[in-house]
């Protein structure tokens, strides 16, 4: 009797064991270690990122298409001129005294003095002085007109072109339009001037203004004598 109540009791405490482990499964078990988080490995160094590089993209071509009117207006420009001046032309109508001839000339503010054409220069002496004699054609004469004046002074005359010219000097009466002056001309030998004349600055300085795009504005000279 006292045998089987131990064992019963053995059996009664195998039993409450068993039900312990099912209320409590994890009690018997051997506590395990916390698992570690793995540990971050350290940040690989910086990726080197290549420098930047500097692109200049190309402008676009621009076609500029310049449109110019040409407008052609006509100007009148009006210029004051003196009432005591006249006004000639680029060639006037000279009347020459002596010998009392009227010859065309150009009108030429770029010469200093006034030029006349003559032929067969002659220099003699007259009284202890220089003389010149020469001769002068005459418009729609076969016979030119001799000359003989006094010698003023002499010139040297150079040219582009030319050879240097030593001129005599002399004075004359230069009439165009109504203006009347004596002026110094020199003689020049015939050769290689258009007209038979070419007035100067002499002449033309405080007298006259020049419109180089006219002629003969002041036509035939106002003087007796002259043919």
């Amino acid at each position: 009797m006292q045998r089987f109540s131990l064992l019963w009791f053995m059996l009664t405490l195998s039993v409450l064991a068993g039900c312990e482990s099912l209320m409590y499964p994890g009690r018997d078990r051997v506590a395990q270690p916390a698992e570690v988080a793995p540990v971050a490995e350290p940040a690989r160094a910086a990726v080197q990122c290549p420098e930047p590089v500097e692109v200049i993209c190309a402008e676009p071509e621009v076609k500029v298409v310049e449109r110019v009117i040409e407008r052609r207006v006509e100007k009148i420009v009006e210029v004051p001129v003196a009432r005591d001046k006249l006004v000639l032309g680029a060639v006037e109508k000279v009347a020459i005294e002596p010998p009392g001839l009227v010859l065309e000339s150009v009108v030429d503010t770029g010469s200093p003095t006034s030029t006349l054409q003559v032929g067969k220069l002659t220099p003699f002496e007259r009284d202890g002085k220089d003389w010149i004699r020469f001769q002068i054609a005459q418009p729609g004469a076969e016979a030119p007109v001799s000359v003989e004046l006094p010698i003023s002074r002499h010139v040297r005359i150079e040219r582009l072109g030319f050879e240097s010219q030593r001129r005599p000097v002399v004075e004359l009466n230069l009439t165009v339009g109504q203006a009347t002056h004596m002026v110094e001309v020199n003689l020049a030998e015939a050769g290689d001037f258009d007209l038979p004349m070419l007035l100067g600055r002499n002449f033309l300085k405080d007298a006259a203004v020049v419109d180089v795009s006219r002629r003969n504005v002041q036509g035939l000279p106002k003087i007796d004598g002259v043919k």
